[in-house]
């Protein structure tokens, strides 16, 4: 899908707080309200809008431990890949998982209640799938930039 600069802006508009009405949307882009629904409409059809939500602190859901895990595998088996991957996908405690170039060949943002429940989560889910070799641990001291809105 071609992007032009309201479409931009209106994602933008749209990142930054999904809550606000299309009255105002359409305003601040420029566009009519009906001809605004019908671009938001387009947009998420095409797949650039993939989901609306609420950006939530985890500190405040009682989330205070984060980690990077870089994890190892212990071959490249086509079906213990897709086992990791779907548990990966199953598990609360992991937020966000990449496979990457590099030395590790997936990295996972993890959050957990405390160190104890991350020890938990090492030993009673991670190390308990047969593709994984090893993880290195990264703890997140403190979060710098987050959830920032995608541009370009």
């Amino acid at each position: 899908m071609d992007l032009d600069r309201r479409d931009i802006k209106l994602l933008r508009l749209l990142q930054e707080d999904c809550r606000r009405s299309n009255a105002e949307l359409a305003e601040a882009v420029g566009m009519s309200a009906s001809a605004l629904w019908r671009r938001v409409r387009a947009l998420e059809e095409a797949g650039v809008i993939e989901r609306y939500g609420a950006v939530v602190d985890p500190g405040e859901m009682g989330l205070g431990f984060e980690a990077i895990v870089h994890v190892h595998l212990t071959r490249h088996d086509p079906d213990r890949i897709v086992e990791f991957i779907r548990a990966v996908e199953a598990s609360a405690e992991v937020q966000e998982c990449y496979a990457t170039t590099g030395q590790a060949d997936y990295h996972l943002r993890v959050l957990c209640r405390d160190l104890e429940a991350y020890n938990r989560f090492l030993e009673g889910f991670l190390f308990r799938l047969p593709a994984v070799n090893s993880a290195q641990t990264n703890v997140v001291l403190r979060t710098i930039k987050r959830n920032r809105p995608v541009t370009r």
